[in-house]
């Protein structure tokens, strides 16, 4: 057993998925296409060590409740059970980004606990089984495991449900804006969330329609087509924050600053600039835009009332061992 330390980006869905198949596997009700970012990324130490009694879980600079601590230990049991072990491990966790806002911080942080475990452990697994076993700690940590633009196959069983890569980052030089217009712990988590989308009358009308989603967003970035990219993008949002809005009872995750960001995007399109916006479940706005036309789009966004902060993403390598650790 080594002190290992890993660290993995979190992630953006360009056509996502709200609801799950199966949850207590995380299997989700459709497929489901991201890009890893490069600037929101969780760094994981994991020790595992025959004096401790039980799982030290901790993060720095930020307060871990004990639900978080609790999917922690589990997914490490989980890791455990593979290895044969019954040593318990320290764990230390930092963010480069506010955690329970909406920007994936458990996809980064599922899948560097994966990483970091499995091979702390002495495991050394396949990339697939690396994303089957990130997804069952979080759903869409099974994304940030392999590099740039990736596809989570749903799948029906829990075999079936894993990530893979489309595209290296290297594949299309795309910008990901991301405006923080709240860093508050969102009041209903994403995967309680989920669980009310048979509430809405339009979840099924929804979930026929992904399958060609899919395929045209594929084709898109195939093709590094910005407009069907963002067509596609745009409505595929709409479409999730409809469901939520009209679950019982309904979720409204965006903010007045979320609107704001939203029109702003607008206005750039009609200035003739390529850009495109996505939410995932929370406030915060995703601004998707070629690398050419970062630079105005940035400034226009920094400008707009109620944006905290501007963090600019490229399209990055997915979860991976580095030598620093946190202790």
């Amino acid at each position: 057993m080594t002190k290992t330390t890993a660290l993995a980006p979190a992630n953006i869905a360009f056509i996502k998925y709200w609801g799950k198949r199966n949850s207590s596997l995380r299997i989700p009700l459709n497929d489901s296409i991201s890009m890893n970012i490069s600037s929101a990324t969780t760094t994981t130490t994991v020790e595992f060590s025959p004096t401790l009694m039980h799982d030290d879980i901790s993060f720095i600079g930020e307060s871990v409740q004990e639900n978080e601590k609790n999917r922690i230990a589990e997914q490490l049991s989980r890791i455990r059970k593979k290895a044969k072990s019954k040593v318990f491990a320290r764990v230390l966790t930092k963010n480069s980004f506010p955690k329970g806002t909406g920007i994936a911080s458990s996809a980064s942080g599922f899948a560097a606990l994966t990483v970091a475990a499995t091979h702390a452990i002495g495991l050394r697994i396949p990339e697939k089984d690396l994303t089957i076993l990130a997804r069952l700690g979080s759903g869409s940590a099974c994304r940030s495991i392999p590099d740039g633009f990736v596809w989570w196959h749903a799948g029906k069983r829990s075999s079936e449900s894993f990530a893979e890569s489309l595209y290296p980052p290297t594949w299309w030089d795309i910008r990901d804006i991301l405006c923080i217009v709240s860093k508050e712990m969102k009041k209903v988590s994403t995967s309680v969330g989920m669980d009310g989308i048979r509430t809405s009358p339009y979840w099924k009308t929804r979930i026929r329609g992904i399958p060609e989603k899919i395929d045209a967003m594929k084709q898109a970035i195939y093709e590094r087509n910005i407009h069907m990219f963002g067509n596609l993008l745009e409505e595929d949002t709409n479409s999730m924050h409809c469901i939520m809005m009209t679950q019982k009872p309904p979720l409204f995750y965006w903010n007045e600053a979320t609107l704001r960001v939203m029109e702003a995007v607008f206005a750039l399109r009609t200035q003739g600039i390529a850009a495109y916006y996505t939410m995932d479940a929370g406030p915060n706005v995703h601004v998707l835009c070629l690398g050419s036309d970062e630079k105005k789009v940035r400034e226009r966004l920094q400008s707009v009332y109620g944006v905290l902060s501007v963090i600019g993403n490229n399209p990055t390598e997915g979860a991976r061992i580095i030598p620093t650790h946190l202790f």
